[in-house]
């Protein structure tokens, strides 16, 4: 198993996201196309069996990865200018995970699985899920 890591770009909090996955998802179907929710990225993963596997897209939001969503399909092909590009066909449920701070990078970076961050709820009884406004609020303070 093998995960990728993306920044989550004109995104500043994970309800704007979901948002945006519900407003795609609304949009295909009214066109009369099977719903399918997809990132497309310019770079076409080498380790598909290992991102088929079981893996996610962890994405970074505000510095901090949040959320990931699991990843159902790699699907390469050619734009309309024949550059090759590639749909990460994700299922449309995000799974809020601890913060873990991240600098600005290009592209997607590959993330092992034992460098991912926990899902939120993971971590047993003890767990610390705080409200996302409140994780906000100690991200931008520089405490988390």
């Amino acid at each position: 198993m093998l995960h990728l890591l993306k920044l989550c770009v004109g995104v500043d909090a994970v309800e704007d996201l979901q948002f945006w996955i519900a407003e795609r998802l609304a949009a295909q179907k009214r066109a009369g196309e099977v719903p399918e929710q997809f990132h497309t990225t310019r770079m076409v993963p080498k380790q598909v069996s290992d991102l088929l596997d079981g893996g996610s897209l962890y994405w970074v939001i505000r510095g901090n990865v949040q959320v990931r969503q699991q990843i159902l399909d790699v699907r390469p092909f050619r734009d309309t200018d024949g550059v090759s590009r590639c749909r990460l066909v994700l299922k449309p449920e995000l799974v809020a995970t601890e913060w873990q701070p991240r600098r600005a990078f290009q592209g997607w970076r590959y993330l092992k699985p034992e460098e991912a961050p926990l899902d939120v709820g993971a971590m047993g009884e003890g767990g610390s899920a705080l409200p996302a406004e409140l994780r906000r609020q100690l991200a931008d303070l520089g405490l988390l």
